[in-house]
């Protein structure tokens, strides 16, 4: 195992660039993540004691993750970012962060209750919809919970070379089931479990049909299913509440990087080069998605109306109203690279990326009744 790490190591620092969004990032995020030896430690013990700095125009900097909390828009990216919108996108102010680390993702399951994952490790939790936070997981800790699961779950030389490479490995996603219940993932294949919001956490990665120690992009519930995607293809499904995950076969083995439920409990997942697979429980095969361009999908959103918008790293959107049989142009124009979309209380389409934040109206050419 511990030569499969190593080798690992080298091999997939592409596929994580490219899963964190970095090839479109400063070089500075792409430093803060690719440290991987023993003095990470130190590297990420500033920013992570160090509160986000006041920033002017924040909505303009660099974002990863997007959520509803309510009515509320909450976005989180570089340096601690945290951003709140109560007008549809309109406007933006900062909320107070105890990280300066770069946030990856954030979910809400109701307009008061959140939490949101970075680099080194970090999960934040918020009570009062976004307004401040609180930090509950860092990487020295999951380290420490992998050593206590050592040989108990959790095969002792992937904690060992956790531990020898530092605690500065990144949650890319979460889900959160309801104000306990949650799980996040990342790189190399963590992943981990609360039962009580978030004030404790338990490995599970020796539950997931992942032996490479593949990195783990994306997470998402579809009905009673729990949906996990990875690089090389990796898709894998929980049908009993996350207490074990088999995988998927799909034709396409790179990387998928966004998932999105369907109303079946089956899932859309989005990939390389414009690759999407619709996985149906009434369906015995794997869709592809028909109408995508060939560049790699890195966003998806359920809509209000029922359907799917899905992002790439063109800057452009794309609808599904056929549980992602077949898409068609939201925003077909392009623009910088979307890391996040989600659909705001008035219907228009908020994204995130290297540029910060940008709406997207209603009526989108081409997308007439799209989000209705």
């Amino acid at each position: 195992m511990m030569k499969t790490w190593t080798q690992l190591r080298a091999r997939n620092a592409a596929a994580l660039i490219t899963g964190l969004g970095i090839s479109f990032l400063p070089a500075a995020m792409a430093a803060n993540a690719s440290n991987s030896t023993g003095p990470a430690a130190g590297a990420v013990s500033l920013p992570l004691e160090r509160a986000a700095i006041k920033t002017a125009a924040p909505e303009r900097r660099v974002m990863l993750g997007l959520a509803r909390a309510g009515n509320r828009i909450v976005a989180v990216g570089e340096r601690g970012l945290v951003v709140l919108s109560d007008d549809d996108g309109k406007s933006w102010r900062q909320a107070s962060v105890p990280v300066s680390l770069t946030l990856t993702a954030v979910n809400f399951v109701n307009e008061k209750m959140g939490w949101a994952t970075g680099h080194a490790g970090v999960v934040l939790h918020t009570s009062d919809g976004g307004e401040t936070w609180k930090r509950q997981l860092d990487g020295a800790k999951v380290i420490a919970l992998l050593q206590s699961a050592s040989g108990n779950g959790v095969d002792p030389a992937v904690v060992n070379q956790f531990a020898a490479d530092g605690p500065d490995k990144p949650f890319l996603d979460l889900i959160f089931f309801n104000e306990r219940r949650g799980i996040v993932v990342g790189a190399y294949g963590l992943a981990l479990r609360t039962e009580d919001g978030g004030q404790s956490w338990q490995p599970i990665m020796d539950r997931i049909a992942n032996p490479k120690g593949l990195h783990l992009y994306a997470v998402k519930a579809s009905n009673d299913a729990i949906w996990l995607a990875g690089e090389q293809g990796l898709l894998a499904r929980s049908s009993d509440g996350g207490k074990t995950f088999a995988a998927v076969e799909t034709p396409y083995r790179g990387s998928f990087f966004a998932l999105a439920p369907l109303a079946d409990g089956g899932v859309l997942a989005g990939g390389l080069k414009g690759n999407a697979f619709r996985l149906s429980v009434g369906t015995p095969q794997p869709e592809r998605t028909e109408g995508l361009f060939p560049v790699s999908v890195s966003a998806m959103t359920p809509l209000q109306s029922g359907g799917i918008m899905l992002a790439n790293q063109a800057g452009q959107l794309f609808a599904s109203a056929d549980n992602g049989r077949s898409v068609r142009p939201f925003a077909p124009q392009g623009g910088p690279p979307l890391a996040a979309i989600v659909q705001a209380a008035d219907g228009s389409m908020i994204g995130a990326g290297v540029r910060g934040l940008v709406s997207f109206p209603m009526q989108a050419k081409g997308a007439a009744g799209a989000t209705k």
